[in-house]
């Protein structure tokens, strides 16, 4: 596989899918009818389960398990340590294999470090979640969550820049000067002028 980087370290299972350009590192094992797009890196010791989906240039930092069930969009963050669940109910004596439920991470989103996230729950484009946060619920795109359980605690610019909404609803990116508006707590990218 040319232009793909594999430690030696690293188990990557028959029919697994990896794309150009990737960087697989120690520990890492890929499961099998696992994709992972272009130009993504995985950091020490990531487990990508089956079926899972990882878009392009997805950066997947150390210690992080992504189970069956999750699929992750282009360009999403997912920081040291955070932890995807698959099945709500999990008990030893039974095998709820069939039962996995489906979790997606939009376009752009951050997951903090040591974030868990639960089945069934969509990160919005652009989300962002703390770190040590529990997501138990949807997170609306461009909105910022923290706690155990995870709340919204304000709005993230595509840069990664809080937003100050003014009274009309409006902002920008300190770091982009990119324009947000804010309507009943759907945040969406300006492409023209206020």
């Amino acid at each position: 596989m040319p232009d793909i980087y594999i430690d030696k370290t690293s188990i990557i299972d028959p029919g697994a899918v990896i794309g150009g350009g990737c960087r697989i590192w120690h520990f890492c094992h890929i499961m099998s009818e696992a994709v992972i797009g272009e130009q993504c890196s995985l950091g020490q010791n990531v487990m990508v389960g089956p079926g899972v989906s990882l878009g392009r240039n997805v950066k997947v930092q150390n210690n992080v398990s992504i189970f069956s069930g999750v699929t992750v969009q282009d360009n999403v963050f997912l920081g040291p340590g955070c932890v995807f669940t698959n099945v709500r109910n999990p008990r030893s004596e039974i095998c709820r294999h069939g039962s996995f439920e489906k979790t997606l991470v939009k376009e752009g989103a951050t997951i903090g470090a040591n974030a868990t996230i639960r089945c069934g729950v969509t990160i919005g484009r652009y989300g962002f979640v703390g770190a040590g946060s529990v997501v138990t619920s949807d997170v609306p795109d461009y909105c910022m969550v923290a706690g155990v359980p995870a709340r919204p605690v304000g709005w993230m610019s595509r840069h990664g820049c809080r937003l100050e909404f003014d009274c009309n609803g409006l902002a920008q990116c300190p770091e982009s000067g990119a324009r947000y508006k804010n309507i009943n707590g759907l945040v969406s990218e300006e492409q023209d002028d206020f």
